[in-house]
């Protein structure tokens, strides 16, 4: 327990420091929420293994804890640091091609519970993984005193409608911004939306927790009525995993593993109740840090799943890796056994490393991996 609270202590240290510049811009906004950010930071901490994430990662990522649509390309532990993106061509322009997964938090919403999960998941497949920020603003404020942090599901059209405050606000314009055709669709569901319809980017598992099982599931709703190609493409080679709450899918998935703790009464009350459970987990509630008695064990239990029904390998890897091994040796003996699309340890540190000499991140000298400049509250000066 030490450990969690000496990540959330760091975390707010961290953020206090940034906050008088936080406060030029929107001032009235940023104090009015940030009491409830740290307050969710705080829930963040208890539900989510937040100990994985390095003291470095934590205060790199302090000032952009409520930063609703940012992405995060999450390595598994010991590969490397986090790195934190405005947009989707920063997201592919710094290794997020060679993401296999693809991460939605929920509970808090913030930078810090969605790092936690999604490095949870990058232990259990041994790559690294996409996460998307839910953030924390006047929308959620809202739906939240109507109970739609307790009864989300059903109250899940109000907060795209009350987005539009934020952005009267002053809100930065990060993730996947809205072209005015999507105006029921909140920015961290339309984030994960473009990141799936993004032909350049390769899922192979697809996996969300509480609130963020929903956020999964409008984005493959909404993007299977604008490109079915699309959905039918990744429902044939992708994975569905939901954690801690049972939201339908599309029809065309048919590979989704329901996974629910045994004693998780929030999750049940915040489920369908037409679809039941796959999977669940023995003395285990709705949290999944691991400091903490009765926790979900994510990686654990994401390892369990995919040992007993693997993740499709991704075509663009495999056509890499022939045209790799035919430049080495030719002709080359016949590969009667398929490797392990998930357990490439060497390959994985290879790539890592290579992102890390890109883009150098020094949080000890106080600086950020050049070209990130956007917090939750101060807007971005990079030029686009």
């Amino acid at each position: 327990m030490f450990q969690t609270a000496f990540t959330l202590s760091l975390t707010q240290f961290a953020r206090t420091l940034s906050l008088p510049e936080r406060l030029q811009h929107s001032p009235a906004r940023n104090l009015a929420l940030e009491g409830l950010r740290q307050r969710n930071l705080a829930l963040d901490a208890l539900f989510y293994d937040v100990k994985s994430i390095t003291p470095e990662e934590a205060f790199y990522i302090s000032d952009s804890l409520a930063a609703e649509g940012a992405i995060m390309l999450i390595p598994p532990s010991g590969l490397g640091a986090l790195t934190l993106c405005e947009t989707i061509d920063e997201f592919v322009l710094r290794g997020g091609g060679d993401a296999r997964a693809l991460a939605v938090a929920g509970i808090g919403g913030s930078a810090l519970g969605a790092a936690a999960f999604a490095r949870n998941v990058a232990d259990a497949i041994d790559a690294p993984v996409a996460v998307v920020v839910s953030g924390y603003g006047i929308a959620d404020v809202i739906t939240e005193a109507l109970g739609g942090s307790f009864f989300f599901g059903h109250l899940r059209d109000l907060r795209p409608l009350l987005e539009s405050l934020d952005d009267l606000a002053g809100r930065p314009k990060v993730g996947a911004q809205s072209d005015g055709t999507a105006a029921r669709t909140s920015l961290d569901t339309r984030t994960v939306q473009a990141l799936l319809a993004d032909p350049r980017l390769s899922f192979r598992l697809l996996t969300g927790h509480s609130k963020g099982n929903l956020v999964l599931s409008a984005a493959l709703h909404n993007l299977s009525k604008q490109d079915e190609g699309r959905v039918a493409e990744l429902a044939r080679h992708t994975k569905i995993v939901t954690i801690g709450t049972r939201i339908a899918m599309p029809p065309v998935f048919r590979d989704v593993v329901d996974v629910m703790g045994e004693w998780d009464w929030f999750g049940e009350i915040n489920s369908r109740a037409f679809i039941h459970a796959d999977r669940r987990v023995a003395q285990a509630w709705h949290h999944t840090n691991t400091d903490l008695g009765g926790h979900l064990p994510v990686t654990t239990t994401l390892r369990e799943i995919l040992a007993a029904s693997p993740i499709a390998e991704s075509p663009k890897t495999a056509e890499h890796q022939d045209e790799t091994l035919g430049a080495i040796s030719k002709p080359a003996m016949p590969n009667t056994e398929a490797p392990s699309p998930l357990v490439q340890d060497g390959r994985q540190k290879a790539r890592v490393e290579t992102v890390q000499k890109a883009f150098p991140v020094n949080i000890a000298a106080g600086t950020q991996p050049a070209g990130f400049g956007a917090s939750d509250d101060v807007q971005s000066t990079k030029p686009h």
